[in-house]
């Protein structure tokens, strides 16, 4: 067992079978040679716009083969990727970029980013820009993904792994030289991370260009992976196509589906462990910060309905969340956690981490163990809506609601739903003297929509003329939400 960087284990793959494919997305793929080729011109085009060791690359391009391929020139250099959605507004991408300090943005426009190096979409670098491989090079941080935090302003989320692995494999399943399914947006964490190694150590990399059920289904039938990487408003939407719909396709060959980002209803869990086997399902509870983990498998998960697993990385203890005295067993309190190795497992720019005595963190989630070490989650702590496996933060969307020249106060809660966990909810205050005491709709969506990622935009509105804060300018979340029950009005 051997720490190789990243452009090592790269190389050292497409030695091994140059031909083999590396990435598929859509109809397009490249092999392992071609992967090879291609960053290296890419790496030189992004050294010749300022790209340099340690600095941090900031990528807003929709599912493709040059998301992952921006990201691996970016390691070719020792520099930092750092994913974000395509579909952030400028403002939202802007205020990121500022605290990245970015040295180049991929998949925006120029005009959005004035004082910065930026390619755009649909960019591809010089074919008269040498092919050859590049001097060594290890990222001081392989990657950078962000957060909306719970104020709603932005912050990164700086791994403390460097650019290098372990020869042996990257851990959670993924094999080497093998196929790796992964449906889900490449700017989220999880995503990132298993596709990145999958294509790291030799696997045959599968995504959607954007999530449908089916064509889900048909990757696996297609492409043959062990491991396939999902959220619950994925596997939802997946277990509720049509029974022979599902028979169409051959799932034999998953060894390991993972879940995470949002609670799983069980109906949904108990689908998938009667569909693939309880031996093939497996669920993980941890932040992107990765100070400590939990997993569980399907054949656990049916003596332990609605765990999220015993912890397996790091530390973790549930205390009470004002004393922070320990919980007894079965007892709620709130989830700190703390790692056992000698490095810090992540850093923040633009964000302090809630941390107690003795190195104990928390992410603000509420939850009890069992008598067997096994950790079950309630509410959360803060006000955080998780939606479709999306963390989105209420403050951010109430401070754009808030820039709307009827709105005089707002309150986003998230309400109960089958398909995406929860949905977002906006309770609008409207100022009685302005337009006749009413807002069109479709005229506030269209004002979000230039200010919020699409995600973060309410599903639904509630527009009163009631005051919805006190006087103190606090909300009652948890009560607007009971009030309004399992559907919003």
């Amino acid at each position: 067992m051997t720490l190789r960087s990243i452009p090592a284990l790269l190389n050292a793959a497409a030695d091994r079978d140059p031909d083999a494919p590396a990435i598929t997305c859509g109809e397009e793929s490249v092999t392992r040679q071609e992967l090879r080729e291609r960053t290296n011109r890419m790496a030189r085009a992004f050294a010749e716009l300022g790209v340099r060791e340690g600095t941090l690359v900031t990528i807003g391009l929709p599912n493709s083969i040059s998301f992952l391929e921006s990201a691996i020139a970016a390691w070719k250099l020792g520099a930092v990727p750092q994913p974000v959605s395509n579909r952030l507004p400028d403002r939202e991408r802007q205020a990121i970029v500022e605290l990245a300090d970015s040295a180049l943005v991929v998949g925006a426009s120029q005009d959005a980013h004035p004082t910065r190096n930026v390619l755009p979409q649909g960019w591809q670098p010089d074919p008269g820009l040498s092919r050859d491989d590049l001097p060594d090079a290890i990222s001081p941080t392989w990657k950078a993904p962000t957060s909306g935090g719970s104020t709603g302003r932005p912050k990164l989320i700086l791994s403390g792994t460097r650019g290098e692995f372990d020869d042996s494999g990257a851990g959670f399943g993924i094999p080497i030289d093998g196929s790796v399914s992964i449906p889900g947006p490449l700017y989220h964490n999880a995503p990132f991370q298993f596709a990145s190694q999958g294509v790291i150590f030799g696997n045959h990399v599968s995504i959607l260009p954007k999530f449908d059920a089916r064509a889900a289904l048909e990757a696996v039938h297609r492409y043959r992976p062990s491991v396939m990487l999902l959220v619950p408003t994925m596997m939802s939407r997946m277990a509720r196509l049509p029974q022979e719909e599902r028979d169409q396709f051959d799932m034999s060959s998953l060894t390991h589906v993972w879940h995470m980002a949002a609670p799983c209803p069980q109906w949904c869990k108990q689908a998938w462990i009667d569909w693939i086997g309880a031996e093939h399902v497996y669920e993980l509870y941890a932040g992107t910060e990765a100070q400590a983990v939990t997993i569980i498998r399907g054949d656990e998960w049916l003596e332990h309905r609605g765990s999220v697993g015993r912890v397996s990385i790091g530390e973790m203890q549930v205390l009470h969340p004002e004393t922070h005295e320990p919980q007894a067993v079965g007892e709620m309190g709130e989830v700190f956690m703390r790692p056992t190795g000698p490095m810090p497992t992540y850093r923040y720019l633009g964000a302090d981490a809630f941390r107690i005595a003795d190195g104990w963190e928390s992410l603000g989630d509420m939850g009890w163990f069992d008598a067997d070490g096994y950790l079950y989650l309630g509410d959360r702590k803060g006000d955080m809506i998780l939606s479709g496996g999306a963390n989105i933060y209420p403050a951010e969307i109430e401070s754009a609601l808030g820039e709307h020249p009827a709105v005089l106060s707002s309150a986003v809660i998230g309400l109960p739903d089958d398909d995406l966990g929860q949905m977002v909810h906006a309770v609008v205050q409207v100022d009685p003297a302005v337009g006749g005491g009413g807002i069109d709709e479709a005229e506030l969506r269209g004002f979000l929509s230039e200010r919020l990622v699409r995600y973060k935009v309410p599903r639904t509105f509630e527009f009163t003329t009631d005051v919805v804060r006190d006087d103190a300018g606090k909300v009652r979340r948890n009560a607007l939400a009971a009030q309004r029950g399992s559907a919003a009005p």
